[in-house]
């Protein structure tokens, strides 16, 4: 039996440093009691053969000079650059989807494009070389790329990075756009 899932839209996200900071003292308010705050709560309950997004693709915090640069986020979450992008803070974060299936179940992965481009307040930007990370509940191999459903519940996840192009004098502001994965499950 072969079902198929595609899941999309996905958010991949973007945010910019300032490069000027400012820092203002404010005196704090006496602290104040409350009760009954409200919270929320959320549960996902899957079905079979389904799989759904935990978090988007976040390039972190990035600083852009007057030549272009890279930043890789790879699927461990470790975050690289090139070029004139510098990596502001620790912030970064790979896609990362879960799903249910059936132990030791094969499922082909692939994404719909492996270029995509991220709009915002200023020039579009590219993101490429889409990256699927392997993990102890989605065993991945590469030819073609699938994985394994490892877990004995039948439960897995996985993570997704790439490469953001930035631009020279790249306009700070958050940037998104959307790409698509489809499992197959054999």
């Amino acid at each position: 039996m072969r079902t198929s899932h595609i899941f999309r839209p996905l958010p991949v996200r973007r945010a910019f440093a300032i490069l000027a900071l400012s820092v203002a003292t404010v005196a704090a308010p006496p602290a104040l009691a409350q009760n009954g705050a409200p919270a929320e709560v959320d549960a996902i309950v899957l079905r079979p053969l389904s799989f759904f997004k935990v978090n988007d693709l976040d390039f972190g915090s990035i600083i852009a000079s007057g030549s272009a640069g890279t930043v890789r986020l790879a699927p461990d979450g470790t975050r690289s650059r090139t070029g004139g992008a510098t990596l502001a803070g620790n912030d970064g974060e790979p896609a990362r989807f879960a799903g249910l299936g059936t132990p030791n179940r094969q499922v082909n992965i692939s994404l719909g494009s492996n270029t995509i481009w991220i709009t915002g307040p200023g020039v579009r930007m590219r993101v490429r070389d889409f990256e699927i990370g392997s993990t102890p509940t989605a065993i991945l191999s590469t030819t073609p790329t699938r994985f394994t459903i490892a877990s004995a519940l039948g439960n897995y996840n996985f993570p997704v990075g790439a490469t953001l192009e930035v631009g020279a004098n790249q306009t700070p502001g958050d940037y998104a756009g959307t790409f698509t994965i489809t499992l197959n499950y054999l």
